[in-house]
């Protein structure tokens, strides 16, 4: 059974490209600079250094541990650590138990995001002791 008339195809078919080729010239120039900023900034790709994905993996880690997380009671290589990083993940729980303690969880997470930037920093992404550890691609 025939759904189009006989010579029509060609000439829906030219109409659709004439529209995805319209579509696609208001898309391209809404993304040129005419020389005004219009307030947004383009995101940054994502850090993958190995400072970063320190400090990401023992601040998430560490405020999993604090706070009874799901997976909390992981072992070191199964939450993607490497020996150094677990040893400073621990001292920061210390701390941050300390702290949660005189000035609630809200004080405690944020003293683990800033020690646990500042110890990765420190320690260059602390990957000693890391027989299987390797950097991000």
């Amino acid at each position: 059974m025939r759904t189009t008339v006989p010579g029509r195809a060609p000439r829906v078919l030219a109409g659709v490209r004439a529209l995805a080729a319209g579509a696609l010239a208001v898309t391209l120039g809404a993304g040129c600079s005419s020389g005004t900023t219009t307030g947004r900034a383009t995101p940054a790709p994502d850090d993958t250094s190995a400072v970063s994905a320190c400090t990401k993996l023992i601040a998430y880690w560490a405020e999993q541990t604090l706070t009874g997380g799901k997976w909390a009671g992981l072992d070191w290589e199964q939450k993607g650590l490497s020996n150094q990083q677990y040893e400073i993940m621990d001292a920061i729980i210390k701390n941050a138990r300390a702290e949660q303690k005189r000035h609630g969880p809200a004080s405690a997470k944020t003293l683990i995001g800033r020690q646990a930037k500042q110890r990765c920093t420190e320690e260059k992404g602390a990957t000693r002791s890391s027989e299987n550890w390797r950097p991000p691609t």
